[in-house]
């Protein structure tokens, strides 16, 4: 009878205990925005060198 008594405390205790489950919350957060944040990098990152070198062209040009 003893080792169900521990066992439901266990159970008990880690039903109750919620770091884990925020841990496991902001993980997956962090995750998301990274990986958003890597997407639109890869996306914008075209426009802008492409941009650039238009700039860099232009200016070029009206220098000389």
């Amino acid at each position: 009878m003893r080792l169900f008594d521990i066992a439901r405390n266990l159970r008990q205790r880690a039903a109750e205990d919620e770091d884990a489950a925020v841990t496991v919350d902001w993980v997956v957060l962090t995750a998301s925005i990274v990986t958003i944040g890597l997407v639109a990098i890869s996306v914008i990152r075209g426009g802008v060198y492409a941009t650039a070198s238009d700039i860099y062209t232009k200016v070029r040009s009206s220098t000389q």
